[in-house]
């Protein structure tokens, strides 16, 4: 019946509901500062990463994976970039030279 009286000692339902949400955050908070030693900042993306995804320690800062990945893939171009960089500025030199003619 809507108009009987709550028993003594129950709350209202919006108080439970409050103080289940204040309780949860405290767990969460809990939760939280316990996991943080477990996450890092990657120096290069600036993510910030839990455990579960591979990062490496380069000194005092921390790598993610796809930063690793990302590196590796521009070090093993590297010498198709030179190349091209060496190209480019022959083909300007080139192009300078013919139009000073």
């Amino acid at each position: 019946m809507d108009g009987d009286p709550e028993p003594p000692g129950s709350a209202p339902p919006e108080r439970k509901r409050l103080l289940r949400t204040i309780t949860e955050g405290k767990r969460f908070e809990g939760y939280v500062e316990q996991q943080t030693r477990d996450m890092h900042t990657c120096a290069l993306c600036q993510r910030i990463l839990y455990r579960k995804t591979p990062m490496k320690q380069i000194g005092a800062r921390w790598v993610c994976i796809d930063c690793l990945k990302s590196l590796k893939e521009a070090l093993d171009s590297l010498e198709q970039w030179e190349q091209m960089a060496l190209l480019h500025d022959k083909l300007e030199q080139d192009v300078h030279g013919a139009l000073k003619r």
